[in-house]
Order: structure tokens, then sequence, then C-alpha cells
């Protein structure tokens, strides 16, 4: 790092972390007019990427690598944000206001914010390094892993998650057997049982053996992957292992600099830390949500790509407070789902609009009052403006005009 930039006296903005909720932060900082200098930091040697296709359109070669990209790469320099790509930041002093980044260059900032995402949980068990053994987070992952599923050899996923089902959708439809093991009772815990053996029959119907309720033992082979023995003794051939079983979110930064941490790094309504010059977005932010209510942390695309910018536009002045309901998506198959709110499936009334075996359907999720907490339509882009609307508004509905696919959106409204 040069002198010039170390003994800068210009007010200086850094963001840690390449994904998308740091590219779309230093965009809307330059959109918000902030004349400081801009640093975006991230230890990838790769342009700031979109991660959604990487286990989707990208892992089954339909989408180009550069389609990926947030911006074009000239992008940056045009609009003076400086890139430092394939770098660690290993300490924050707040004291000092400055960044310790590896090899022991120091970068002063005025107002830092930290958009460090999450990495895959790790599958500690005999085996667990053998070559074949794959996680999916980064494009590197993503390319791997695609020449594995081309070779067509028997695949086990270890994890009936999101990542882990769309993995096997893509391997599936590439020819490859799959099997995915699953140590819950069901598929998607996070949807509860009913959503969850919707997914489980449409993965059946497309060749997916579902092993669920089963533990992972040992991952088996000598040198290189051979096979996945559950708890209980059963070895199922493989010759490629996919674990999706969770991330956990990267606040070690955060965490060793004193900031406040709990699952993620704790930050308030503006996406503000407890130090007034720190900020937190996307993956690693527990933070306020006005909308659910209290405290929760995202992991999804949608997240990220509204943190980003809202956390911008507080540290160039803004006090706004964060108030969206949460939303994802997935694509399996013929499957196209969208996710909006936030709802315990435990602690919630499940209303499913329409029949297992249709193409189109929806599931609700009401709390006690019977308000909305959450809504998903599958292949139901006509009605999904609607789905939005009832989560959005929280509206009160009567269940049973809810589930009767005959009755108009209008009309769920309980009186």
């Amino acid at each position: 790092m040069s002198s010039e930039l170390l003994h800068s006296s210009d007010r200086v903005y850094v963001v840690v972390g390449g994904g998308l909720a740091g590219a779309h932060a230093v965009q809307t900082l330059r959109a918000e007019g902030v004349s400081a200098r801009i640093f975006l930091i991230g230890d990838e040697r790769d342009h700031p990427y979109e991660r959604p296709p990487l286990s989707k359109d990208y892992l089954a070669g339909r989408t180009a690598r550069e389609k990926l990209l947030v911006h074009e790469p000239q992008w940056y320099a045009e609009h003076e944000v400086e890139l430092l790509l394939g770098a660690r930041v290993t300490a924050v002093d707040r004291a000092a206001g400055q960044l310790e980044l590896d090899g022991g260059s120091r970068l002063p900032y005025d107002r830092l914010l930290l958009a460090t995402g999450s990495v895959p949980r790790r599958l500690e068990v005999p085996g667990h390094d053998l070559a074949g053994v794959h996680y999916l987070r980064r494009i590197g992952n993503a390319d791997v892993l695609r020449e594995a599923i081309r070779d067509r050899g028997p695949m086990v996923v270890i994890g009936g998650g999101w990542i882990g089902l769309e993995v096997a959708a893509v391997a599936r439809q590439a020819g490859a057997p799959v099997t995915v093991v699953e140590s819950a009772p069901g598929l998607l815990g996070v949807l509860g049982p009913q959503v969850g053996q919707r997914f489980e029959a449409l993965h059946r119907r497309h060749g997916v053996e579902v092993r669920t309720g089963a533990g992972v033992a040992e991952i088996v082979g000598s040198g290189r992957v051979e096979g996945v023995r559950l708890v209980g003794s059963e070895v199922i051939p493989a010759a490629c292992v996919v674990v999706g079983i969770g991330v956990r979110p990267l606040t070690d930064l955060a965490q060793a600099a004193g900031l406040p941490v709990d699952n993620g790094i704790l930050v308030d309504a503006t996406l503000r830390t407890a130090d007034p010059a720190i900020w937190a977005a996307g993956d690693v932010a527990n933070a306020e949500n006005d909308w659910v209510g209290r405290r929760v942390r995202v992991e999804h695309y949608a997240n990220a790509g509204g943190q980003g910018p809202f956390a911008a536009r507080n540290m160039a002045g803004g006090q706004a407070r964060w108030a969206e309901p949460p939303f994802f998506w997935t694509d399996q198959y013929d499957l196209a789902m969208e996710y909006h709110g936030w709802a315990d499936p435990a602690r919630s009334t499940v209303v499913l609009r329409g029949g297992a075996g249709d193409q189109t359907w929806f599931a609700f999720w009401l709390d006690g009052s019977g308000a909305v907490t959450a809504g998903m339509h599958v292949n139901g882009w006509d009605d999904a403006e609607a789905v939005a609307a009832l989560v959005e508004s929280r509206a009160r509905v009567d269940p049973r005009a809810l589930a009767d696919p005959g009755t108009a959106w209008e009309a769920v409204r309980a009186g």
C-alpha cells in the first residue's frame, strides 16, 4: 500500500467485503454525493459478483461468468472506487480509526462498513477432507463442482436446505444420480413439514433419493471419496459429495475489535454498530428490523442487495430505519418460488392454497391473531403481487377463504 494512501488527509470511507452488499454500498455512496475516498476491500481476486446463480444457472452452465459481475470491472475506476482485491483485513483498530491488512499495512477510515458475509459450516466427520468433497460459496467452488456434475457419477448431497436442493436439481437435470441426506425429520425445516413434504415430493419425482432423519457418520474413500456412511452403517456410493449444512457469519473482525456479536454483528435499525463510525450489512448483520419487530439475521440475496445501499445512505448522513420484510426465491427443475416475510413454522398456522399435485400453489403462515406474517407462491407469477401485499400489510385473513383457490385475493381478508 502506498505511502500516499497511508498518509492521506482526505476523509476515507471503507467497505470490507467484496460481495453484493459491499458493491452496492460503494455505488450508493457515490450516488449520494460522498466526496471522500472510497475503498472496497475483498479477499477474493474476482470483481464483486452475485452468488445466487452459483447453485442455479451458472452451475448448470447456462450463465457466463462475466454475467455474474455486479459492475463491469472498469466501473470502479470510473467512479473513483479504489479496489483492494485479494486482500484480507486482519484487525480493526477502533481507537486509531485504522484497519490492518495482511502484510502489515494500515488503512485509515472515517466511516467503515463491515459486509464480510458468511462461510459454509464444515462437516466434521472422518473423511471430511477427502478429494471430491465440495462446499459451494465462491465462484471457484462452482467451477469445480460443475466439472464433477458433468462426470455424472453418483452424488450425495448432505443437507436438505436451499443450497443442497438447488445443487441436487442441477445435478439431476445433468443426468447424475443424486441422494439427499438430511439429519432432520424433513427437508426445509425452516418452512415446516407441510411445505417441506411438497419439495421432497418434487425431488422424488425427478429421481432424487431422499433420506431424512439420517445422520452422517463418515465419508469413506482412499484419497478420494467413494461413499457416505450413515449412522447405522449403511454406505451410500458417491463419486462426489456436496455439503450444505448452513453458514456461519464472519464476525471475527468485529468480535476482536470489541463490537457486540451474537449470531452476527449486532446493529440497530439504522444498521449502525455500537461504534458510531462502523456499520454492518448483509449476511453478517444481526439487525433490528422494524417490520419484523425484533432483531433478525437474514442470509439471502435481497437482504444483502438492500442493506448495502441502506447502510451507505446512513453512512452519508441518513437516519432511516430498516423495516423490510425478508424476501428470497429458489428455482428447482420447473419450480420457481418467491417467499416474503418472517415466520416460525412451529408457532404459526400454515395454510396451503392449491393441491400437492398442482403446478401452481401457495403457502401462508399466520400468527395467533390470524395475521399473515409470511407467504410464498410456487409458479404463481400472476398472483405474486397479491401474496406480497398480504404479507407487507400483515393482513388478518379468514384461513378457510385463504385456502380456497376459488376465493379472490381481495375476499380472503377477515372482516
